[in-house]
C-alpha cells in the first residue's frame, strides 16, 4: 500500500474524525496531533477511512487504550477496508482491546 500523508485528524465535540488511508505513512504524521487529542475523544469516526493496515490499527488500539486508561469507553463508527481482518489476525476485540476476554476467543 503506498503512503498516504494526506489522512488528517479533527476533533468535533469528542467526536474524532479521521479521514483518509491509514497506513504507515500517515500514522507517523498524525501521531503527534493524535496524542494530544486523545483525552477529549469520546467516539471514534472512521466513515471517511477507505482503508487501514497493521500500522492504521496499531494506532487505534493505542488510541483506545489510552481512553480506556482514562476509565472512558470509546464508542467506534465506520469499518475501512482491512479493519476487520487485522482485528480478528491481532485478536483485537471490537472496541481494539487487545485484553478483552473476547479477542482470544
Amino acid at each position: 500500500m503506498a503512503s498516504n500523508t494526506s489522512a488528517q485528524a479533527r476533533l468535533d465535540q469528542g467526536t474524532l474524525r479521521l479521514s483518509g488511508t491509514l497506513d504507515r505513512g500517515a500514522v507517523i504524521a498524525l501521531w503527534p496531533q493524535l496524542q494530544a487529542m486523545a483525552n477529549s475523544v469520546q467516539v471514534l469516526d472512521l466513515a471517511d477511512v477507505p482503508q487501514v493496515d497493521s500500522a492504521g490499527v496499531a494506532l487505534l488500539a493505542e488510541l483506545a487504550a489510552r481512553v480506556r486508561l482514562q476509565g472512558r469507553t470509546l464508542a467506534i463508527t465506520g469499518s475501512p477496508a482491512g479493519l476487520t481482518e487485522l482485528e480478528a489476525a491481532y485478536r483485537l476485540s471490537a472496541d481494539l482491546d487487545f485484553n478483552a476476554p473476547s479477542a482470544a476467543s
